[in-house]
Formats: structure tokens, sequence, C-alpha cells
């Protein structure tokens, strides 16, 4: 039966893919990311629809959208940013494959969920060992396909291997039943295994944003399907042989590889939750879909992480800081520092520093060892970022360094300063996901707190000051998930990862990233039956 939509025109929605028509036996064809869904036909409507993952608004138009045939797999391609040549074709994965890896998935859970915690604990362990052994071809694949400098690649790979050991050391004890006081002779919580977690994962950290929901997820006793980025499905498939090698159960961790069309089979397959990671527009989308199913989910949606510069702040430490915060990972990063505040009595101090130092980073071939800033990972993200910084010019900001895609082979983009910003620009509104950083120039911490929480996103923020115990107050008067004072966001399997408003919903990470996939569980004991006499709400 067709489904229809009400739609004034089809455009970019989130990061799922771009609807757009083309032709198929005299129709109109709407499709997503390259995978035709759907014949489409139009006619007069009034209503608004939706189908799949993809929102229209109410209009006079209205498409009926009728399933096409079953068709042979499409392929994609993965491009080096450093030179723009392919580097391998694969296969996305079709319905029925994405339907078997969480039925195979699915068996795998009733044997994995049944060793203790110890016991998975020691795959975990030898994961571990299996990505040290192999970091500098891990970190190479890294590089190659989304552009990372290879300084940076390498320790992905090593905290990767941390995150396993930490939750091979510390899970089974997270696990252990919490003991309360009742009217029971016993009562303890529990935290049990869920069944199949569904992961959709982004490109800029390939390895790491899948460690930090796939090892707590298999702690608890979880088996996973991971869905990596089309930019870089090499590093998951290398994540699965590392897995895999250590003899854990086949198929408590797989992989389906494709774009938007994957994601949603994932979604819609008979997977029990769903972790997430990308943008706002397309988290909005897939909550929309898992909701309906009324599915479990964590959301990490990004962020415009503000950077403030005390009056009191070591100026030395904070500029070397925002050049770390803003360009590590080209810039790429969801808690990247976005957005500068300076208090003005030490403004311009802060702005000289920043800027020589910023005009220190090596721009290069990405797999040389003394390459500080890569290729970005594709021309859209470059043009976006330049798009950002030519509106903040053309509303009167000062280029201090860079604004300009560099003239040599690949997506490179010049480490670029602009000050004289104001509230309104994009990028201080917009996530800016590149080399780029705006400096704001503050009267005082209030005026700083004040636009630091001036955003729809509440990821991380970091505060600079000597005074620590004034630095840190100023830091608990940001509404954000992870502040830190005098030094820069990172993500730590110890603490909890997440943020607040558009920035995601749930946590990964620490304990609490365990949990989000568990099944809490309250039991009680009685030795003897109190109904008799119970007062039942």
């Amino acid at each position: 039966m067709a489904e229809r939509i009400g739609v004034r025109s089809l455009a970019r929605l989130g990061t799922f893919g771009v609807t757009k028509f083309s032709t198929f036996l005299g129709h109109s064809v709407w499709t997503v990311d390259q995978s035709a869904v759907g014949i489409v036909q139009c006619r007069p409507a009034r209503s608004e629809f939706s189908v799949g993952l993809i929102g229209a608004r109410e209009t006079n138009c209205c498409l009926q959208v009728y399933p096409l045939p079953s068709r042979q797999p499409t392929w994609f391609e993965t491009i080096n940013p450093a030179t723009g040549k392919t580097l391998k074709r694969y296969k996305s994965s079709t319905k029925a494959d994405v339907d078997k890896a969480v039925t195979k998935a699915k068996k795998a859970f009733e044997k994995w969920r049944l060793l203790s915690p110890a016991k998975r604990a020691i795959y975990l362990e030898r994961t571990a060992k299996t990505l040290r052994a192999q970091k500098e071809k891990l970190a190479r694949i890294i590089t190659q396909e989304m552009g990372k400098p290879i300084k940076e690649s390498l320790p992905e790979v090593a905290k990767c291997a941390w995150a396993l050991e930490y939750y091979s050391e510390n899970g089974p004890k997270f696990l252990n039943p919490e003991v309360t006081k009742t009217d029971a002779t016993d009562s303890y919580v529990t935290f049990e295994p869920l069944g199949v977690i569904g992961s959709i994962m982004p490109w800029n950290f390939p390895l790491w944003q899948c460690i930090r929901f796939a090892a707590p997820a298999l702690m608890v006793g979880n088996t996973t399907v991971f869905k990596p980025s089309s930019v870089t499905p090499q590093s998951g498939l290398a994540l699965q042989n590392a897995f895999e090698s250590t003899g854990l159960i086949p198929d408590c961790f797989n992989i389906v590889l494709g774009s938007a069309q994957v994601a949603n089979n994932l979604i819609q397959s008979d997977t029990v939750a769903i972790s997430f990671t990308g943008s706002v527009n397309a988290g909005r989308t897939v909550a929309q879909a898992a909701s309906t199913q009324l599915k479990k989910l964590v959301l990490e949606l990004g962020g415009s992480d503000a950077f403030l510069v005390l009056e009191d702040a070591d100026i030395e430490a904070a500029s070397t800081g925002a050049v770390a915060g803003r360009f590590i990972n080209n810039g790429q990063s969801c808690i990247a520092t976005k957005r500068i505040f300076v208090v003005k009595h030490v403004f311009d101090e802060f702005l000289d520093k920043f800027v020589k130092k910023t005009k220190s980073l090596r721009v290069g071939d990405p797999l040389s060892p003394e390459t500080d800033i890569g290729p970005m990972v594709r021309e859209e993200s470059l043009k976006t970022l330049d798009g950002q910084v030519k509106d903040a010019l053309k509303q009167g900001a000062q280029l201090e360094l860079g604004g300009e895609r560099l003239r040599r082979k690949g997506s490179f983009y010049a480490p670029t300063i602009v000050t004289n910003v104001s509230e309104e620009m994009r990028m201080m509104k917009e996530e800016t996901f590149g080399p780029a950083a705006p400096v704001m120039v503050v009267k005082d911490e209030s005026e700083a707190i004040r636009l630091a929480n001036k955003s729809e996103f509440g990821l991380g923020a970091t505060v600079w000051g000597t005074d620590t115990r004034r630095a840190e107050k100023v830091a608990r008067d940001i509404s954000v998930g992870l502040v830190t004072v005098n030094n820069v966001v990172v993500s730590d399997p110890r603490m909890p990862f997440g943020g607040v408003r558009h920035s995601g919903i749930g946590r990964e990470l620490s304990r609490y990233g365990m949990i989000e996939f568990a099944n809490i569980r309250s039991v009680r004991v009685y030795e003897k039956s109190p109904l008799a006499h119970a007062h039942v709400e």
C-alpha cells in the first residue's frame, strides 16, 4: 500500500542523506543517499505525512510512494580526503542483511548473557591487547579514510584499548547487586542485559565512537550490531576483526555497511535499543523512528562548546589550550572548542598568543608524523565551514588568520581565527565542524556565562582562571554535560559523557554508560508472605 507525504520541496534534512527526484519507468523516484526507496506520483492533498526517516512540510501537493521491488545491493566508495582518490568500493547491506545480522546477534545473546561478568571481561581485555598490537595498522586506516593526522590516530587506538581495559577491570564490580533495606527479608537491585543494541556512529572518531558504546554494552551482557559511517567502513571492519580474533562468541559484535537506508533498517529491525551519534536533525529522525517502537535510545548530537578566559587566567596556558581544544582532529570534534569568550582585560594578550601558536601549526600530509592539521573529511564539509566564515566576515567580523581553502590537492582549509564576532553570526549559532575559531571579547565573567549558555547545545565547556575555586564556580553556572577548569574538554572512560538540550539524551562511558543499556531490576524476597496484612499500592 502507498504511503503519502505532503511536500513543498524535498531538501537535505540532517545527515541521513539528500532526498531528490529521478526517473524510473516513467515515474518520479524518491531517493535517499542514491538508494531508491519508492516510486512517487503527485496529486492534490492537504495533510502532512511522513515516510521512513524523511519529514515533510504541509502543502497542497502529496506524494504517493510505492515500494520498489527488490533490487541488487548498491555500492559506495571511500575517498582519501588528502588526495581525493578512491580507496575502496563496498557493498551496502540490504534489509535482509541487516535482519540477518540482528538475528545472529540475538542467538549470540542467549549465550553471551549467561557468561559471568568476569568471563566477559576476559574478552574485552583480549581485544584491548589486539588493538595495541595492531595500533600502527589501525591508525593508518583511520587517517586514510577520514584525514586525521597520524599523530592523533595512534592515540585514538590506544584510547580504545584503555577503555576496554577499564571496563574489563571495573565492569564486574559495576554490575554487583545494590543492597537496600525495605520491609522484605532481602532487597536489592540487579543490572541485567537487554538484548541486541543497534549502533549508528559517525566518521570523526571511527574506532573510539564505537568502543565507547560497545565496551559498556558488551560488558553488561548485550550483543551489538554496529553501522559505521559510510566514510569509514574499513575502520569498522577492522574493529570487528579485532573482536573476533579473541575467541569472542560468534556474532556478539556485528557490522552492517551503508548509509541512510541501512541506518533506517537497523532502527526498524528487532534491536531492543539504539545508540546514535550525529547531527541534531538526524538525531530527531532517529528518535522519532525508535520511539514509534518504544525503543530505548542514547543520542549524542554534538555541541558548540564555550571556552571562557577569565581576567586572572594563565594566558600562556589558556592560549595553548585554545589551540589544542579548537584544532584537534582538524576541528572536527563534538567536544572541540567552538566559541571563545575572553574578558576584555586580557583579550589582546590572549589573541596575540593564540594567533602566533595557531600560525605554527603544520598543515600537510596526515600520514606524516610532523603534520598537525590534515584535510577536512569531505568537500561538502569544507564548503559548509567556509560558508560560516564568509557569513561572519560579511557581517563585520575581522579575519585574524586563514579564512580560505588551501591551494593544494585534497580538502584542506587554512586554520582560521575570526574576531569582532556577534551572537547572531552562523559561527556562533551553529556547530562549526572544522579548523575555524571565533573569538569574542566580553566585559566580565557574568557576560561570558550568559553568552556561553546562549546556545541550543549543551555538551561541554572549559573555564580558565588561576583562582581555581572562582573558576569552578563559573563552570558550575554553565549548563552543559561536561565542564573542565584549566584544561580542554576530553572524553574519559572513567567519567560519564553526554550533554543537555540539543546535545543529546543519555550518557556514555563510566558506570552510567553501562546502565543506560541495562534492565535495572528491583528484587524483594520475603521469608514469610506479608500479604495478609499488607497495604498494596
